[in-house]
């Protein structure tokens, strides 16, 4: 079990409504978390619930999510399986839309957002990683931390990560963000998690690349993948000269870094541009066993 914040929009008045799951950092929490990226804010504004789930202190001494232990990064068990638990039970107590539901996290959040997109691709329609890293990039506390210091990482098999997969597992949607300057979680980590994300996205599908900088702040580039119906399925926006913080992020909270873009704007808006078609998902997940 674990407590989870969830705001709720003033325009609910039972009709069906989108749901974005935060999930935070390490030495983090969701008050915390909801301040800096003022996804509330967003909330009100698109008419959104968004809840936050929070690692407890017993089950991590830094309130890290435990995306590096192998036990926490499969369907059906440990940590996925609570958050994803969240998930339902804020289903079964609000009308939410059940193909509006997305997912996002920074750095620890991140890497569990990664894990989540993955193994419970029939549940999120679209996912947001700020300063994370690819589902398999740990397998324990020393592989982290060179994965997360040098992005020397070696992904684990699809086959081992995903046993209960059966057919061709669908390919979420995804927004990246990171930060070039970042000495906590390295930016390599993120090209690998858009090459798990999408395989081959670099040559098979068509993409393009602008740079420009936020007002008043930091410069940046962003690339644009799409799709053959020519949808954007894949953002990845490179931060520069920012470190490991909340892009566009509020000092209120902890860890941003207000001057670079609007991270939560733009995953916001790249979240309601997609769907999950159910039927399909779920056709093409199998469900484990809850252990």
């Amino acid at each position: 079990m674990r407590r989870y914040r969830l705001y709720i929009p003033s325009a609910y008045r039972g009709q069906q409504l989108p749901l974005v799951v935060m999930l935070h950092g390490c030495r983090q929490w969701p008050d915390d978390f909801a301040a800096g990226t003022r996804m509330n804010f967003l909330g009100e504004e698109e008419g959104c619930f968004v809840a936050y789930p929070s690692q407890s202190r017993s089950a991590n001494g830094l309130k890290c999510w435990n995306w590096f232990n192998p036990r926490h990064q499969h369907r059906g068990r440990g940590e996925p399986s609570l958050i994803a638990g969240i998930t339902r039970q804020i289903m079964r107590d609000y009308n939410i839309d059940p193909e509006r539901i997305y997912i996002a996290g920074l750095s620890a959040g991140g890497a569990m957002t990664a894990v989540l997109a993955s193994a419970y691709s029939d549940l999120y329609a679209a996912a947001g990683v700020h300063s994370g890293l690819a589902r398999g990039a740990a397998r324990n506390v020393p592989s982290a931390y060179t994965a997360m210091r040098s992005g020397a990482a070696e992904i684990a098999p699809e086959v081992t990560l995903s046993p209960f997969s059966l057919g061709k597992r669908r390919q979420v949607p995804m927004i990246i963000f990171h930060g070039d300057a970042d000495d906590t979680v390295h930016l390599r980590n993120s090209e690998q998690l858009l090459e798990q994300a999408w395989p081959g996205a670099q040559t098979l599908l068509r993409h393009n690349r602008s740079q420009r900088r936020a007002r008043g702040g930091h410069s940046y580039t962003r690339t644009n993948y799409y799709d053959r119906r020519g949808r954007s399925v894949l953002e990845m926006w490179v931060v520069h000269d920012s470190g490991h913080g909340w892009s566009g992020g509020d000092p209120a909270g902890s860890y941003t870094d207000p001057d670079g873009p609007d991270a939560s704007r733009e995953m916001m808006r790249f979240f309601l541009s997609h769907r999950l078609k159910r039927q399909k998902a779920e056709e093409e997940v199998a469900e484990p066993p809850e252990l």
